[in-house]
């Protein structure tokens, strides 16, 4: 088999493996096979619009069974490993606590970010970005300490046949009317749980752990059982949901609640340029891994690799880091916490732009712009790239679009220059670059400008007079 290093050189470099398409690859996987980011959950239970209201206003039931890759790390040194691969406070979790894994590279660039469930003492699982998960099994088959990982594998994307089994379902309830649920789920409180605690639950006579967090200031859970029971648990929380107005979330709407919330899904992983550490990495990594099968789309095209590089800093996770522990990137951080840094916001598209885009979509030899697909245009595993200007000026780059019946508006996730404040209006470029290799060339659209209001991230809504203001402008 081939390894990712093979494929950056038949491609001539690693944009132009990043920026090509990937459908008519032979070795895909089942589990990228389409390259979806949501596989096996139906797109709609009722309606779209419906279900993705339902974290605001009642409570939603997100199925998260199958698109989370995971890993399972094990032994005496278990900890020790993680801790010397997260540049946080994980070196000193405790059992029956969670903490976020943030990985990067010798100069301080972003790897990956995820989840990481403290089990037990010496037991440890990670689900998040897929990116993380790789880098996790490379450092402990390199290392000389004591531990075992073990892949949890999301399911296949295009089942066909394809059998599928996981250590655990797992479902997270989130919404105004959880808690309730919860209690009524669990048959009394379940105490005073911090956030990012866990605890445990029972539904419907089966044992559950469950993770304490939420969305939008209100109380969720996400709770994980064993995978025979998955259907057992997920009838019994929509039975009692019914009285709480429960959302099943589908895959088209599964997303839009990230975006409302500020999570900005994933830059692309340091791992692309010239390092001894680097260039081993990539020879160890298979071709069908998703470092290899992810694309590269949007607008913004840099002229070196390095230029798509992202610091904690520059993602908001900055206040997360602890740099006591002797771990990956841990003097390159240091240097950078004072250095210039981007800033995560959120941005609330013009609507007359918008129509206007649809406009060209809807006519026949009009401009050949990108296509905008609702509710998401980011549920394929792509890491977005698009232009940002204000006043003809760059000054970041927009990624993660989609359409919020919450706020009735299409809201993108932003990386901007610390000058840029809340309220002001900048110009993004809509469309795809293009580019790749052979016959895996992605061809380029023409730009398409849509101006944009800045906005926080968690999205509200700047004051209303600052916005119809720039709207008229």
């Amino acid at each position: 088999m081939r390894n990712l290093n093979d494929l950056v050189r038949a491609a001539g470099g690693a944009e132009n493996l990043l920026r090509a398409d990937k459908y008519d690859r032979a070795d895909l996987p089942p589990a990228y096979d389409p390259g979806l980011i949501i596989p096996n959950i139906p797109q709609e239970f009722s309606r779209w619009e419906r279900e993705s209201r339902s974290w605001r206003e009642t409570v939603a039931l997100f199925d998260q069974s199958h698109h989370m890759a995971g890993v399972f790390v094990s032994g005496p040194d278990a900890q020790k490993l993680l801790g010397r691969l997260s540049c946080n406070s994980l070196f000193k979790s405790v059992p029956n606590r969670a903490s976020q894994i943030i990985c990067v590279n010798d100069d301080g660039m972003m790897i990956g970010d995820g989840i990481v469930f403290h089990l037990e003492q010496n037991l440890f699982s990670v689900y998040g970005a897929p990116m993380v998960s790789t880098w996790i099994k490379f450092h402990a088959e390199r290392s000389d300490l004591d531990v075992e990982v073990v892949s949890d594998d999301r399911s296949p994307v295009y089942a066909n046949g394809f059998g599928n089994t996981r250590p655990n379902c797992r479902y997270q309830l989130q919404g105004p009317l959880a808690g309730k649920l919860i209690e009524k789920l669990n048959g009394g409180p379940i105490g005073d749980v911090k956030f990012f605690g866990m605890t445990e639950i029972t539904i419907a006579g089966h044992h559950c752990r469950a993770l304490r967090h939420g969305m939008a200031g209100a109380m969720g859970l996400e709770l994980w059982g064993d995978w025979e029971h998955r259907v057992a648990i997920r009838e019994a929380i929509i039975r009692a949901g019914e009285e709480f107005g429960l959302c099943v979330v589908g895959g088209m709407a599964y997303l839009v609640p990230a975006i409302e919330s500020g999570w900005y899904q994933a830059v692309l992983p340091a791992i692309y340029h010239d390092d001894p550490t680097l260039d081993a990495y990539r020879s160890w990594t298979p071709e069908t891994d998703h470092n290899a099968l992810m694309m590269l789309v949007g607008s913004k095209s840099y002229q070196r690799i390095e230029d798509y590089y992202r610091t904690p800093y520059d993602l908001d996770l900055g206040k997360f880091l602890n740099l006591e522990n002797d771990c990956i990137g841990r003097d390159a951080l240091s240097k950078l916490a004072n250095a210039p840094s981007s800033k995560k916001v959120t941005l609330a598209w013009n609507r007359d732009d918008a129509k206007a885009l649809f406009g060209e979509m809807l006519t026949p030899g009009g401009r050949n712009v990108k296509f905008l697909h609702l509710p998401a245009n980011c549920d394929t595993i792509g890491i977005h790239y698009d232009h940002l200007t204000r006043n003809g000026r760059d000054v970041g780059t927009s990624a993660y679009t989609a359409y919020s019946a919450n706020e009735r508006t299409i809201l993108s996730m932003a990386l901007v220059e610390e000058s840029v404040e809340i309220g002001d209006e900048l110009t993004l470029t809509w469309g795809e670059a293009g580019g790749g290799y052979g016959n895996h060339v992605v061809p380029a659209t023409d730009p398409f400008q849509i101006r944009a209001i800045v906005s926080p991230a968690p999205y509200s809504r700047v004051a209303r007079e600052t916005y119809r203001t720039a709207e008229m402008a």
